[in-house]
């Protein structure tokens, strides 16, 4: 059952995004741009954003090619093969040791070559190109029952191409093993250009070429058998160099198919160094129909470790650890801390998640049971925290997968370090093991932090380091004695993530010398010129090559005066080790921003589709430049000098940051916290300063100043826009898109209010920021939430600046670079509220991006406590509302709307930035008779006057496109469409001629 799609993802845009940077000439990259229809990328911003994985090295590729189809993957091998140029296969780019980082052509799959091939329900099985996202083959599966299980923790952006490569495994490998036990085969492309189907040995191989190289395979296989039987590790997670043991069919650890061995399992781990898989049959399984879930907590590390043998033997499918920094971490995140506090009995020093799966609900719930007797019987009554609810065990595994992301939310120059976090040893061993290897970070100064999978004796433990300075020679230390454990253990040093460039050389060290020539000799075979993926598992560089390092010694960054405080991310001691780090050695001001930009990691959460917010830009367009993670490496780079001299203000990361809307997804969806908004304020107002702005963006940034005039002459400005010559004229002259419509001005709403008088004795008092565009554009909408308010009860002020003019947030000035005229503007409105503020009194407004404002970038202006007292009191609409009812202080009463039964409410981005959008959902249930859905969507595409320009207006419809304007136009006939934002509303209105309402005018018409 052939298909072409997968239903779940949208199609990248049509049209070509903007690439920073000047293309390459080379003769190759001119001859690849002839050869393929899909992308070719030689310039240095490009192969800046791909000389990076999530682990620590940096090696700049010659170029990146992303094939769009089969045809095109062949005419790369191709002309690579003529040109003698390496070759280096990458999916989603979130290997952790290097293994996608080279210098070489990289070919990026996970753009085009992500389709499903082949589906039978019946047996089983789906074939599938590279580039298919796992989680959304598991999104595809799950209508038919079956799903994918080998469910590793970067499930929502990683590709089974990458999968495959690094033989991975996932948290449910004691019940489903790892990628080599559900590979059935893999169609690959050989290094001579031909190409070969690897399958089972079960069914007669007709191909000669194919023949070969099985006959040599078993030759050099028979010739080291004995060493094979006493030198490879008898555990499970055991990954390194090739899997030449696979014509062993006595080894349970190999999958057969009665009794034969499957060739495609020597390619299964061989990281794109022996060919490349164009396309992968895998093996499904049963979707579980009932799961419950324990926690078990632990007074000790220890215990966790020493009693992960017991627990095991009630047969669950998942045991996973999360120690007590990854829980402290955790908590920290807004996000996840109320998840991980339903979790905890008291304060534990360790956790284990313990799943049990199956047909039955009442066998697992009673499974659950026994886990719970067990742990009594083990000394540790009432440590166990049953989740049998669905939801709630999603929510806790969600925070379990987000654990790399977390220990790396870590501030300062010392992260924990991937190099030994894979090593696997025997289960009745662990604890002996994991205590010796603290003692081991301890004689080398440091801490270590522990997560992952303790059901198989693998636990990822990264010890803290900085790579800048001492990092490397502590890691080569405590490599040794590491590896020296897992010997005495009969262990496996790469137990999960594979080998790339931080393990490749402990092979022959895990291995000893003839499986180490045999596996020369293979690669030989199948790569007698070493161009796929060179230099990996065979002939490795050393691990602590500190030229292939991301940060290596002498790395430093340009001199650089930001225009907001950044200084609370320049922390000089570690929250876990405790041990001071060196100054900056750039500008210090300038450090703070650059910790900021590298708390990337590069483990590419942002390029997911699912839910949340982020990343827009990339949901639209599929490319490394326009996701969180490729314009925080674009920002390294030009901070550190590497694309040149000129820094922020480099046209390079002007290009890069051209889709940003700013919408703050990353704020709240990233786990280490990445505020890509924050960091292209700093870079436009570098731009700003170096190139100036132009008349567009000025007349933008300059509204408020003379939006009150304007509006004293609204008809005759709204008059203009409806003139059919007069308006494609001047919005064609501005840069404005012909196909969007204007705002239209309105009288100012503080203009013809009649302001309050004074409160009554015991009136409870409130601040309604009324800002430029619900004074201006939208007044019906203050209008509303005068009423609400003084309908529940209170005294609204309405505050005005001396000049007169109304006060507003600055952040047009913001959007525009022009920070300086942000900040006046934040001081004009700190000094109107200060009164206010100081009495108590709360500050509540309607636009979200003005109002939430004030809670964060005002923050960094450098305005100290009357800042930070501001942000304290000032509150959305909605916000407000909740807070008072919970405090017992409204005395509203609402009534059913007529004709409106139903209301279909889309989420601000800022508003879900700040977890602020469960207030709107709540005031709504105070309306009786209206059932309220909230669409499941990301930004709007607006983004201020982003969507209003004219070489931004495709991009900004196809972000609505994505859901909110369908679901907008699926609507029934009597729903109302509720958005708290300006801009959001402005979209859907041009997008699916509906005019959506603010919260506080749906309030106002169910006032009674």
């Amino acid at each position: 059952m052939p298909h072409a799609t997968l239903p779940l993802i949208a199609k990248p845009l049509t049209f070509s995004p903007k690439s920073s940077g000047t293309q390459s000439d080379t003769p190759l990259a001119k001859r690849l741009r002839e050869a393929v229809r899909g992308e070719v990328k030689f310039d240095l911003a490009s192969r800046g954003r791909y000389s990076t994985d999530a682990s620590i090295y940096q090696i700049q590729p010659i170029g990146v090619v992303i094939p769009r189809d089969q045809d095109d993957l062949r005419a790369v091998l191709d002309i690579a093969r003529v040109e003698k140029t390496p070759l280096l296969a990458r999916g989603a780019g979130t290997s952790q040791c290097g293994q996608t980082v080279g210098q070489a052509l990289v070919i990026d799959t996970s753009k085009y070559l992500n389709q499903i091939v082949d589906f039978d329900a019946a047996a089983k099985t789906v074939t599938v190109e590279p580039g298919v996202v796992l989680d959304h083959l598991n999104a595809w599966l799950k209508p038919h029952g079956l799903w994918f299980p080998v469910d590793v923790s970067t499930a929502a952006q990683c590709t089974i191409g990458g999968m495959t490569g690094n033989n991975s495994c996932g948290s449910r490998s004691i019940e489903y093993g790892n990628m080599v036990h559900n590979v059935l085969g893999i169609d690959a492309i050989l290094a001579d250009g031909n190409e070969a189907y690897f399958g089972s040995l079960k069914h007669d191989i007709t191909d000669p070429r194919l023949m070969s190289l099985l006959k040599s395979i078993q030759s050099i296989a028979e010739r080291e058998a004995q060493e094979i039987r006493e030198r490879m590790p008898k555990v499970l997670r055991r990954v390194a160099g090739y899997n030449i043991d696979l014509f062993d069919c006595q080894n349970p650890l190999n999958y057969t198919d009665d009794g034969y061995a499957n060739l495609s399992h020597l390619l299964v781990g061989s990281e794109g160094t022996l060919a490349f898989s164009r396309q992968i049959k895998l093996k499904l399984a049963p979707l579980p129909k009932h799961k419950a879930l324990g926690v078990v907590n632990f007074p000790t590390f220890y215990q966790a470790m020493a009693m992960t043998q017991h627990i095991v033997k009630l047969k669950p499918c998942a045991v996973e650890l999360v120690d007590r920094t990854m829980i402290d971490l955790a908590r920290s995140n807004p996000a996840f801390r109320p998840v991980i506090d339903k979790a905890l009995t008291g304060a534990p020093e360790a956790i284990l998640l313990v799943e049990f799966a199956g047909e039955s609900k009442d066998e697992q719930i009673a499974l659950l049971d026994k886990l719970i007797e067990l742990m009594g019987d083990l000394g540790l009554p009432d440590s166990v925290v049953a989740i049998p609810e669905a939801a709630a065990q999603k929510a806790l595994w969600d925070v379990r997968k987000a654990g790399l992301n977390i220990m790396m939310s870590m501030k300062g120059d010392g992260k924990p370090v991937s190099f030994i976090e894979d090593c696997a040893v025997p289960l009745e061993h662990l604890a002996d093991y994991t205590s010796r290897l603290t003692e081991v970070f301890h004689r080398n100064g440091t801490e270590g932090t522990w997560y992952a999978h303790a059901s198989v004796g693998t636990l990822h433990v990264r010890p803290i380091l900085d790579m800048r300075r001492d990092g490397a020679i502590k890691m080569r230390a405590i490599a040794e004695e590491a590896s020296a454990l897992v010997r005495e253990y009969k262990g496996a040093y790469s137990g999960e993530h594979g080998d790339g460039l931080c393990r490749g050389e402990w092979v022959s060290w895990q291995y000893g010398p003839k499986i180490n020539q045999a596996f020369t000799d293979i690669k030989a075979l199948f790569d007698p010129n070493n161009r796929f993926n060179p230099d990996k598992i065979v002939r490795p560089p050393k691990m602590d090559d500190a030229s292939n390092f991301r940060f290596p010694p002498g790395y430093q960054e340009l001199a650089l005066k930001p225009k907001l405080d950044w200084s609370h991310w320049d922390v000089k001691r570690n929250a876990l080790t405790g041990l001071e780090t060196a100054p900056g050695t750039g500008g210090d001001l300038s450090h703070g921003l650059a910790k900021a930009i590298e708390m990337c990691n590069n483990n590419g959460h942002c390029r997911k589709f699912d839910a949340g917010t982020m990343c827009p830009s990339y949901r639209i367009t599929h490319d490394e430049q326009h996701v969180t993670r490729g314009r925080a490496n674009t920002l390294r780079l030009a901070l550190s000098g590497q694309l040149g001299s000129e820094g922020l203000a480099d046209p390079i990361v002007k290009d890069t940051l051209d889709l940003c809307v700013s919408c703050k997804g990353c704020k709240r969806d990233c786990p280490t916290g990445v505020d890509m908004a924050k960091m292209k304020i700093e870079a436009r107002a570098a731009w700003a300063d170096k190139h100036g702005i132009s008349l567009r963006d000025r007349m933008v940034a300059y509204l408020p100043h003379y939006a009150n005039l304007a509006s004293r002459f609204s008809g005759l400005l709204n008059f203009a826009e409806k003139l059919p010559v007069v308006s494609p004229l001047i919005k064609r002259w501005l840069g404005l898109s012909t196909e969007r419509s204007l705002p239209v001005f309105k009288p100012s709403f503080l203009s013809s209010v009649i302001q309050p008088s004074t409160p009554s004795v015991g009136q409870r008092e409130v601040v309604l920021f009324v800002d430029t565009f619900n004074n201006h554009f939208e007044p019906e909408n203050a209008q509303a939430a005068l009423r609400v308010l003084q309908a529940a009860g209170y005294h609204v002020h309405l505050p005005m600046p001396q000049d007169e003019r109304p006060i507003c947030c600055g952040r047009t000035f913001l959007a525009a670079g022009l920070v300086d005229d942000a900040k006046k503007e934040a001081r004009r409105l700190l000094d109107t509220f200060k009164p206010f503020v100081d009495r108590g009194i709360a500050i509540v407004g309607l636009e979200p991006s003005c109002l939430l404002s004030l809670r964060d970038e005002f923050l960094q202006y450098g305005y100290g406590d009357e800042a930070n007292n501001l942000a304290n009191m000032a509150f959305l609409f909605e916000e407000f509302l909740v807070r008072e009812d919970k405090a017992g202080h409204l005395n509203l009463k609402f009534k059913p709307i007529a004709a409106h039964s139903q209301g279909l409410l889309h989420g601000h981005c800022h508003q879900k930035a700040f977890d602020a959008l469960t207030p709107v959902q709540k005031v709504l249930t105070w309306i009786p008779e209206l059932t309220v859905d909230t669409i499941e969507s990301s930004c709007c595409g607006m983004a201020g006057s982003f969507g209003y320009e004219a070489e931004h207006y495709q991009a900004s419809r196809a972000m609505a496109e994505l859901s909110l304007l369908p679901a907008v136009r699926k609507r029934s006939a009597n729903a109302l469409v509720i958005a708290d934002g300006t801009s959001c509303r402005h979209q859907i209105h041009d997008g699916a001629s509906v005019d959506a309402l603010h919260v506080a005018r749906v309030l106002e018409m169910a006032l009674e």
